[in-house]
């Protein structure tokens, strides 16, 4: 008989990563609640639903007529009080001179001086009302306080809003990047730890010493590769468990937050390792 016919594999010795899997939730980098900081009747929705918007672009119009009304209000005042003002400090220069010939008692420059000083007061109280109006027309406006993609209103046009407490209207979330929460046995995160401290594992290499691949849901990988953010410095005590917190681009917007994936997290290395086929 001819001699059997067998394969033959080349190996070689080097590092292989150490690769665990675990499961997490994905969640949204940055969340912004938008919310009436104004009262009034909602007016107008100027963004389309499920878009994506940019920091400060408006959204919401309430009814702003009150507030410019009172804007308007404490401007006159203001002006009031600066007319005053003028008024106050041309009778104390007037005074000055003559107060120094004794062509006038004392009393009469003291209160002088004191209506002039009154007058300055009542002028910057005018310009924080002024500031203080400003500042509540403009709450009539709502703009998006961060960048990211925005779900759907919350309220239509010609709800009250803001009345009592501040209204939510919607909700802003910024999904490039991704974060992924995840947990993994502290008893293994410490075995981890004290095998990379005697040296038998190597630390992987990548920020934070931890790679980061995505499995989605229907088995496949993510392209896009993540890095570890932290690890918490405390351990649940009802599971014993140790959180992680992952950072994973999202330009393409295929992941969405509260997804469930699974995270392929290389920790370390073996040194000196040899990998052979599974068969």
């Amino acid at each position: 008989m001819p001699p059997a016919e067998v394969g033959v594999v080349t190996v070689s010795p080097g590092d292989v990563g150490l690769v665990t899997e675990l499961p997490g939730r994905l969640e949204a980098s940055r969340v912004a609640q938008v919310r009436a900081r104004a009262a009034g009747i909602l007016q107008k929705r100027l963004f389309r639903e499920g878009s994506d918007i940019q920091a400060g672009q408006p959204l919401f119009q309430i009814d702003a007529a009150p507030y410019a009304a009172t804007y308007e209000s404490v401007q006159a005042t203001l002006a009031k009080a600066q007319a005053n003002l003028s008024q106050a400090s041309a009778l104390a220069e007037r005074y000055k001179p003559l107060v120094e010939a004794n062509a006038i008692s004392k009393q009469e420059y003291a209160n002088a001086v004191a209506a002039q000083k009154q007058a300055e007061a009542d002028v910057a109280v005018g310009r924080a009302a002024v500031q203080t109006a400003k500042i509540n027309l403009d709450y009539a406006s709502v703009v998006a306080p961060i960048g990211g993609r925005i779900g759907r209103a919350l309220v239509t046009e010609g709800a009250l809003v803001g009345q009592g407490e501040a209204t939510q209207l919607a909700v802003i979330q910024q999904v490039d990047p991704m974060y992924v929460n995840f947990t993994q046995s502290a008893g293994e995160v410490l075995a981890l730890r004290r095998a990379l401290e005697q040296g038998r594992l190597k630390r992987a290499a990548g920020t934070d010493g931890a790679l980061v691949k995505i499995v989605l849901e229907d088995g496949s990988e993510y392209p896009g590769a993540g890095r570890l953010l932290f690890s918490d410095l405390t351990v649940d005590a009802t599971s014993g468990q140790v959180t992680l917190r992952a950072e994973v681009p999202n330009a393409n917007g295929v992941l969405l937050p509260g997804m469930y994936v699974r995270v392929r997290l290389e920790q370390a290395k073996a040194g000196n390792a040899v990998l052979l086929p599974q068969q």
